[in-house]
């Protein structure tokens, strides 16, 4: 019974990973590049919309943190190579899908197969980065004590912690680069190429993800 006990951390450890987390979050990773690109390109609203699809994704990389999965992941180098390669392929294919696909007419709306696309693509980019499930792995348990007990309950209070965090730093950064959607429509052509650039960059980095 005594594993099944809630224990949450205490508010000094609670406090410094709060203080920890905003400092990595203020740095862009791959989510925060996808959701800059979606943002710039079809406005505030498809930003927000990606930002919901990211943190459905994070969700998947909790659970797994809390019951150990990530641990597995981590610990064996064909798991962590077959997410890893699998996460590449397909930020690499859409980014060759950006580069090839037409200019669509001007629209004041996103369609709401668009925004039903980007959240789930959203969904799929996060679940698929591997520095997620590496970043529950190695930095979330720092702040766990195990001799308190519970540490499931205590990896989870810590993960919901971060997720919120990152759904306010990640809406701010939808916010903000949606505000310059109107300008860059007008460059349609560069920002399509751009952003095909962008995926196929993520596509390289994640597959030169190292285990560590």
């Amino acid at each position: 019974m005594q594993n099944r006990t809630v224990v949450v951390p205490h508010l000094s450890a609670l406090e410094v990973f709060a203080a920890a987390s905003i400092a990595l979050l203020l740095v862009p990773g791959p989510a925060v590049l996808y959701i800059v690109t979606q943002s710039a390109e079809h406005g505030r609203r498809a930003g927000l919309v990606s930002v919901t699809g990211i943190h459905l994704g994070t969700t998947v990389h909790l659970v797994a943190a809390t019951i150990g999965l990530s641990a597995l992941i981590a610990a064996s180098a064909t798991a962590f190579t077959a997410v890893k390669l699998a996460g590449a392929v397909y930020l690499v294919h859409v980014g060759i899908r950006k580069l090839l696909e037409r200019e669509p007419p001007l629209a004041s709306r996103v369609p709401s197969g668009t925004l039903r696309r980007l959240f789930w693509q959203g969904v799929v980019v996060n679940v698929l980065n591997p520095k997620t499930a590496l970043f529950f792995l190695a930095f979330l348990p720092q702040f766990v004590e195990r001799s308190r007990g519970a540490v499931w309950s205590q990896v989870l209070i810590l993960g919901l912690l971060f997720m919120l965090l990152g759904f306010i730093s990640d809406s701010l950064y939808a916010l903000a680069s949606g505000t310059i959607a109107g300008a860059l429509r007008r460059r349609r052509t560069f920002f399509r190429v751009g952003s095909g650039a962008v995926f196929i960059g993520l596509g390289a980095v994640a597959a030169l993800a190292k285990r560590k």
